[in-house]
């Protein structure tokens, strides 16, 4: 999964409305008083629209055309947006603040779900509106509740996973530590060492979330309460600024996304790179590729073991003011059967979020890194599950980015950091 920039932060106004507008879809959503929009349309069916960004791997309408073939008198339109997050997120938005009924489902970003939730824009998938969780990993289920309460259905996942040369070292590291004393093996080749995506974006969020988790810190406790000033939070980001300035990071990392880190890695330039799955085929297919058979994949270090992947993904919501609640249930039902997963996954390289596909021997043969995928997701934590998801990760990006730059101590971005998250929810 690629991470775009995420919005500017929200207004303290706008903040206080939120928070207003949780409360009264709350009450809306558990009164039973059979009058709010979370109670019409559960019986009805029809024609529906679905949402999602860009098909750029062609997965979407094969999937769609299949469903059509099978339910003649419910068939599904495909809206197309941009391929862009920030464009995706502002389109949601407007339509749901307009009560579009023709927004029927909607694949929503995991960073997204507690957000449309609290302003009351998505169908409880609770009763009869429920979808079976049994088979699912654990950590998708959780990208998809909010306040107890499930709102989306998991589609597809991610996560962060560790790309290395083999040729250079043979056995991969377990630990942070022993990643950064390979950074020897680096310097003497004349490559860099290590690098993520530590560019001031939405992916520096996710790298720094990974290293306080990795360590046993937490940006937000179970309240959305901000967190970052444990030691362990502040253990994680030194490790961070303490690469960078060493030169285990290289300078130029501060400016890598996802696209720059993999043409580095695919040119031979870093020992270790972070970054999602869809790195593999592409290392092992570019022509420009240097690294084709010289590259393996592990789980992403930690502290003693396996570190903490932010969780990446897609689940789909069902909107409030869809007038056909029936046939979206059946259509949430339809993307997360096996065959659909399956689909996801050899299509369009997406990770599933059923457990039992991850040890398919047809799947692994196709998408090798499932295995290692499937160990990050287990180790996954989601990034700070919050209606004030984008006030909260420009907290994190500021204040991160300028600790890595050395432009501040590490205690003092934390300390930062902590006051921003207290201020984006109004605490």
């Amino acid at each position: 999964m690629k991470h775009s920039k995420m919005l500017a932060p929200i207004a303290m106004l706008g903040v206080f409305a939120l928070a207003l507008t949780a409360c009264s879809s709350s009450s809306t959503t558990t009164s039973g008083s059979g009058t709010g929009p979370t109670a019409s349309g559960l019986a009805s069916r029809g024609p529906i629209t679905y949402v999602q960004g860009k098909d750029n791997s062609n997965v979407v309408r094969p999937l769609i055309a299949k469903w059509n073939a099978a339910h003649p008198t419910e068939t599904v339109t495909f809206k197309e947006q941009t391929d862009n997050a920030n464009q995706q997120h502002d389109d949601l938005v407007q339509n749901l603040q307009a009560k579009n009924p023709n927004y029927d489902v909607m694949s929503v970003d995991v960073i997204w779900t507690a957000e449309f939730a609290a302003k009351g824009w998505l169908q409880p998938l609770t009763g009869k509106m429920a979808v079976n969780t049994t088979a699912m990993l654990p950590a998708t289920v959780k990208t998809a509740t909010y306040n107890g309460v499930m709102y989306a259905a998991p589609v597809t996942s991610d996560g962060g996973i560790l790309y290395y040369r083999k040729d250079l070292v043979p056995n991969p590291p377990k630990t942070w530590a022993e990643m950064m004393s390979m950074c020897s093996i680096a310097k003497a080749k004349n490559i860099g060492c290590y690098a993520g995506q530590f560019a001031q974006y939405e992916g520096l969020t996710v790298n720094t979330a990974e290293a306080i988790n990795s360590e046993g810190g937490t940006i937000v406790d179970a309240s959305g309460k901000p967190t970052v000033t444990t030691p362990q939070a502040t253990k994680g980001l030194q490790n961070l600024v303490t690469a960078y300035a060493n030169g285990n990071i290289p300078k130029e990392a501060v400016t890598f996304q996802e696209e720059q880190g993999r043409t580095a890695f695919e040119a031979g330039k870093l020992l270790f790179l972070r970054n999602w799955p869809y790195v593999y085929n592409l290392a092992k297919t570019d022509a420009s590729s240097t690294v084709k058979d010289t590259f393996g994949i592990a789980a992403l270090p930690g502290a003693t073991g396996p570190g903490a992947s932010s969780l990446g993904g897609h689940n789909a919501a069902i909107s409030v003011y869809s007038k056909n609640k029936a046939t979206a249930h059946d259509f949430l039902q339809f993307l997360t059967s096996p065959e659909t997963e399956k689909f996801w996954a050899t299509q369009g390289s997406l990770a599933p979020v059923l457990s039992a596909l991850y040890a398919d021997p047809t799947l692994v043969a196709k998408l090798p890194y499932l295995p290692v995928l499937k160990t990050s997701i287990d180790n996954a934590v989601p990034r700070p599950v919050t209606p004030f998801y984008p006030a909260v990760t420009k907290a994190i990006q500021d204040n991160a980015y300028a600790a890595i730059k050395g432009d501040v101590p590490v205690a003092t971005a934390l300390s930062n950091m902590q006051k921003a998250i207290q201020a984006a929810g109004g605490q």
